[in-house]
């Protein structure tokens, strides 16, 4: 009769304890918080800005201070709130250093131009709903900072509005209006350009 040898499972640590880990000299803790919020953190950027160099630059700063702040850290909050509220600040510094300017695509609209030549003549199911996906894309760029901000978190990143206001630093109000607004004026964005191309 063969013995059974009971499975040894690594503890899962939450991000908190890694953090407080990393605090204590621990790297591979740091890794691990790395290696989990990496790509959605770097998306965020890339999401709000729509240029990649600068996304990376603010994506680098961002690990740069939860580095700097590691020894300070006290989990009062979650640390995906903590994480993503030192994003939203380093955006809001930039914002305010290129203001006028809203952070918009820089495509100057040729990539609106360029579907509505192709509307025409491609009635794909499949390529319409690219299509769709694009205008989507673009409306997002047009919206304020604001609830272009909150509208990312919301549903690229899943955030509730309670976590978004936390981020944001901004009521529970606040943020469940911005999401609203950002829902209105995008569908009123798509289907005002589906129909400039000629779609009903």
């Amino acid at each position: 009769m063969a013995l059974a040898i009971p499975q040894i499972h690594a503890h899962e640590h939450t991000d908190e304890q890694l953090m407080q880990r990393y605090a204590k000299g621990d790297a591979k803790a740091f890794e691990q918080l790395y290696l989990k919020h990496k790509g959605a953190l770097y998306r965020y950027f890339v999401r709000q800005l729509g240029d990649k160099q600068l996304a990376e630059d603010l994506y680098q700063e961002t690990w740069g201070r939860v580095i700097r702040a590691a020894a300070s850290y006290e989990p009062s909050a979650k640390f995906n709130t903590w994480l993503y509220r030192i994003a939203h600040n380093l955006l809001i510094d930039h914002v305010r250093a290129v203001k006028p300017v809203d952070l918009v695509s820089h495509d100057n609209g040729e990539g609106l131009d360029t579907f509505a030549g192709q509307a025409q003549s491609q009635p794909d199911v499949h390529w319409l709903e690219t299509q769709k996906s694009l205008l989507l894309k673009n409306c997002v760029a047009l919206l304020p900072q604001v609830q272009k901000e909150a509208f990312i978190l919301n549903i690229e990143m899943g955030f509730t509005a309670a976590v978004i206001s936390d981020i944001a630093g901004v009521t529970l109000e606040a943020t469940k209006s911005r999401i609203r607004y950002a829902y209105q004026s995008l569908k009123d964005c798509v289907n005002a350009k589906w129909q400039e191309v000629g779609h009903e």
